[in-house]
């Protein structure tokens, strides 16, 4: 069945990095976008980051353009979301989600917390 499970989530200092990693399994990961979405305490789920399947192409909220970078592996089936320059309205569970034509998947999510 399908997978997803988030690590790399974390207590960091604003203008601080994390590194999120999601690796998947169940599917052939290859064929399909990957999302990142958060959501902070009080606030609905929002879409950050999402990458197309080869890798070739990403797309980010404006909150987060030029800080955050996602990318993927194929060969190891993982996704990944590198957070720079931390700020604390970055603070938030954050998770792993791809769509088929069947199901909107999600993984169980990583707390990331940008406090001083």
């Amino acid at each position: 069945q399908v997978q997803l499970v988030e690590s790399g989530g974390g207590l960091v200092q604003p203008g601080g990095s994390l590194r999120l990693s999601c690796a998947a399994s169940g599917f052939t990961f290859s064929r399909y976008p990957m999302n990142w979405y958060r959501q902070a305490p009080g606030k609905e789920r929002e879409l950050v980051a999402s990458i197309a399947g080869t890798g070739s192409s990403a797309n980010y909220a404006d909150s987060v353009k030029a800080r955050f970078t996602i990318s993927r592996d194929n060969a190891k089936n993982t996704v990944y979301l590198q957070m720079n320059s931390l700020k604390f309205e970055d603070t938030a569970i954050y998770y792993c989600n791809f769509k088929d034509f069947r199901n909107n998947y999600w993984g169980q999510g990583t707390q990331v917390t940008v406090s001083s």
